[in-house]
């Protein structure tokens, strides 16, 4: 495991705990005692937990973590839903991409397609354009010039750098999208895809209104969950992209109404 990796897994600790003391995390992560105080000491500085006589405990900013702080539990779960997602898309085309954990591993598997490289004469339109309202995507694909970026406005959340409010929505009143890949915090047959927080829901919203297609990504753990605002309604949904372990019942509701489930 390494240090990153460590990290994340000490606050994914501490806010499932409310606190822990630095032997139990030494021996839950496989790792000395000293390595574990020097991490506490780190996320400390940063303001992620608090320091304790022997260990640790959890703050509010703690609760809402950074996505470079989430441990990716399903992280090749992930990897292979971003890879079926990645295939979908075509030279030329407009993509919008949500931000998070999943969406953002969307993003990486579609630059790293062959069929996004630049070509061999300068071409009049770019291999691709990425309409995106998340920070973190935006600064992984501005560097592939043969990638189009558009980002939004907006103001910028700590917890899973989304641009959202007026700004952003009334950027993306402006643009057309082919495909939009949404990744939410909650979905199921009768609410639909919904995610944690109003004003991140609204403009996945205006993002899936101005997209010919919507395509969600989500690990099957988000078909047990909910969340409490509304992206869309699951009618509007076109694709699902999934793993194996979405149980029967919640596939059939799904492809009742008309969506496509796809098993990575």
């Amino acid at each position: 495991m390494n240090r990153q990796h460590r990290l994340s897994s000490i606050l994914e600790l501490v806010v499932q705990k409310g606190n822990i003391e630095v032997e139990d995390a030494a021996h839950i992560l496989g790792v000395s005692a000293a390595t574990i105080r020097r991490d506490f000491d780190v996320l400390a500085k940063r303001q992620l937990l608090t320091r304790t006589h022997g260990g640790a405990v959890a703050i509010g900013s703690s609760l809402g973590l950074p996505l470079t702080y989430k441990v990716a539990k399903d992280d090749k779960v992930k990897q292979r839903i971003a890879k079926v997602a990645a295939e979908m898309v075509s030279r030329h085309q407009i993509i919008g991409i949500n931000g998070g954990t999943t969406s953002t591993e969307v993003a990486r598997a579609i630059a790293a397609r062959s069929e996004f490289a630049p070509g061999e004469t300068q071409e009049v339109m770019p291999a691709l354009t990425v309409v995106t309202n998340a920070l973190n995507i935006a600064a992984e694909l501005t560097v592939r010039h043969q990638i189009k970026i558009v980002v939004t406005g907006g103001v910028a959340r700590p917890q899973s750098y989304e641009l959202t409010g007026p700004f952003a929505e009334e950027v993306l009143k402006e643009v057309n999208i082919d495909i939009v890949f949404l990744g939410v915090n909650a979905l199921n047959p009768t609410m639909g895809a919904s995610a944690n927080h109003e004003d991140e829901a609204k403009v996945n919203r205006a993002m899936a209104l101005r997209s010919q297609q919507i395509i969600v990504v989500a690990d099957s753990s988000k078909f047990s969950r909910n969340a409490f605002a509304t992206i869309c309604p699951p009618e509007d949904i076109d694709i699902l992209i999934t793993d194996s372990g979405i149980d029967e019942k919640t596939a059939q509701d799904f492809r009742a109404l008309g969506i496509q489930i796809v098993i990575a």
